[in-house]
């Protein structure tokens, strides 16, 4: 936020405003992690059957922190915190981990930063409306993509996968 508010202000941020994105960001961190509901039960059936990979974006050790107090990271076969999110990047990561981004499903809250760029790459994109997701994040959904899926929840997850794999 800092680097954003230099950039918008072509450098000529007053002092208080990044006192106030600082007591922001220290807010931020003090907040606890809230799990959607169904998420714990939905990867604990998954864990085993598919190679779990948590891909997330942003500050490294905020990220951590999160995974960390989650309570899951050794849920996951795989955590990658990247910088950016785009169809390379997730050809990339699934090469790594599995047979490739059109084997691959990500489950998100994010249109534009995730299900858009995992169709793009070949994959499976499902998403899950949430109503703490950035603006930034929006994008129309690809309703007319085969690779596309919509769930009200997580607990929704399994019928999903039942009819991709069948």
């Amino acid at each position: 936020m800092i680097e954003t508010a230099i950039e918008v202000t072509d450098g000529q941020v007053p002092a208080s405003v990044i006192r106030k994105v600082l007591d922001m960001g220290r807010e931020m961190l003090g907040h606890d992690v809230e799990l959607l509901p169904h998420a714990a039960d939905v990867l604990a059936a998954l864990r085993g059957k598919y190679t779990l990979i948590l891909i997330t974006k942003g500050d490294l050790l905020d990220q951590q922190r999160k995974i960390a107090q989650s309570g899951l990271r050794d849920i996951f076969d795989a955590v990658e915190i990247v910088s950016r999110k785009s169809a390379v990047e997730y050809h990339d990561i699934f090469d790594r981990y599995g047979q490739g981004a059109e084997a691959g499903l990500m489950v998100v809250n994010s249109m534009a930063s995730d299900v858009v760029p995992m169709i793009e790459a070949g994959g499976w994109g499902v998403y899950v409306p949430h109503g703490l997701t950035w603006a930034v994040e929006h994008a129309e959904p690809p309703t007319d993509h085969p690779r596309f899926a919509q769930i009200a929840d997580l607990g929704e997850l399994a019928a999903v996968i039942e009819r991709i794999v069948a």
